[in-house]
């Protein structure tokens, strides 16, 4: 697999550190690392695990956001195959999180609030509590509801928000720039194999794409609400975009030679992201934006600034 890290700060993230306790998902990590992609029953056989051991396992350590899976067919039915999310992990002991909170600047954006958008069916809102709207109508994502959507989605297109410049407003230099959103793709239904290339731009530039595997309905997201259909998707994949002064990262990853530089951050009083599908896509699947009240994480979009 292609390195990728992930720093944990000890006493921020328990349920990663829960996760790793257990020498057996350990060495789940070391297989799903070596192998790369493999199902449950193959993880079993070759760590001579019970698959029931292993299935918990796997569950646990995808709730950490370790591990991530997708199902495929089989010879009967559907498997499940597993893949590691980073290859090396570092707990932090370094700063306590009140003298970090002095060096971060944190805007959590709701998806509704977009200022600008050019979408495509299919395409719709939806709250907590209802639909907004008509689904499958562009025209209608202006409507000043969408203030109130926990969940957007749309086949082609864009969605563009605005955040305030606060590190500019302080006065305060930007070190690196960071953006994490629950994402999938978009298909009518759902489909675990069902690529998409969403691609984040950040005043106007395109600084890296990710390939979301599937749109997910396998099980309900952990803050998805009981109204909403089983059919529907369900849940998306925390991603994170970092731009410094070496380049941009999509969760540890490489991917883009874009840097801060590069953004101009220093001219403007507000930033602005974008987020959807680019015309020169190798794989136009569209893109779901799971916000507050959806998805596994119950988050809206984060802009981190670290000054």
């Amino acid at each position: 697999m292609e390195r990728s890290f992930l720093t944990i700060a000890a006493g921020e993230n328990n349920t990663a550190i829960r996760a790793l306790s257990a020498p057996a998902r350990v060495e789940m990590l070391k297989l799903l690392c070596a192998k790369g992609p493999t199902n449950i029953n193959d993880i079993a056989q070759a760590l001579s695990l019970p698959q029931s051991t292993v299935a918990t396992g796997i569950q646990i350590l995808e709730e950490a956001g370790l591990v991530e899976s997708r199902l495929a067919k089989a010879r009967k039915g559907n498997q499940k195959i597993c893949s590691a999310v980073y290859s090396e992990i570092l707990i932090s002991f370094e700063e306590s999180a009140a003298q970090r909170a002095n060096n971060i600047i944190e805007v959590e954006m709701p998806v509704g609030l977009y200022t600008s958008c050019d979408v495509h069916a299919p395409c719709g809102l939806c709250s907590s509590e209802s639909v907004i709207g008509p689904l499958d109508v562009p025209d209608y994502f202006l409507d000043p509801q969408r203030m109130q959507a926990g969940l957007v989605w749309f086949g082609r297109g864009y969605v563009e928000y605005k955040f305030p410049n606060n590190a500019k407003v302080l006065n305060k230099d930007i070190r690196a720039i960071e953006f994490s959103l629950e994402l999938s793709s978009e298909v009518p239904g759902t489909n675990a194999d069902w690529p998409s290339d969403i691609t984040l731009w950040v005043n106007g530039m395109a600084i890296g794409t990710w390939t979301s595997p599937g749109d997910y309905g396998d099980k309900r997201g952990a803050f998805t609400p009981a109204w909403w259909k089983l059919e529907g998707s369900q849940y998306g994949m925390m991603k994170t975009w970092r731009i410094s002064t070496r380049g941009t990262f999509i969760d540890g990853v490489a991917a883009s030679n874009v840097t801060l530089g590069d953004l101009a951050l220093g001219q403007h009083s507000s930033i602005r992201l974008r987020v959807g599908i680019a015309e020169n896509a190798g794989h136009t699947g569209g893109v779901n934006i799971f916000g507050r009240g959806f998805g596994n994480h119950g988050r809206d979009i984060i802009m981190r600034l670290h000054v």
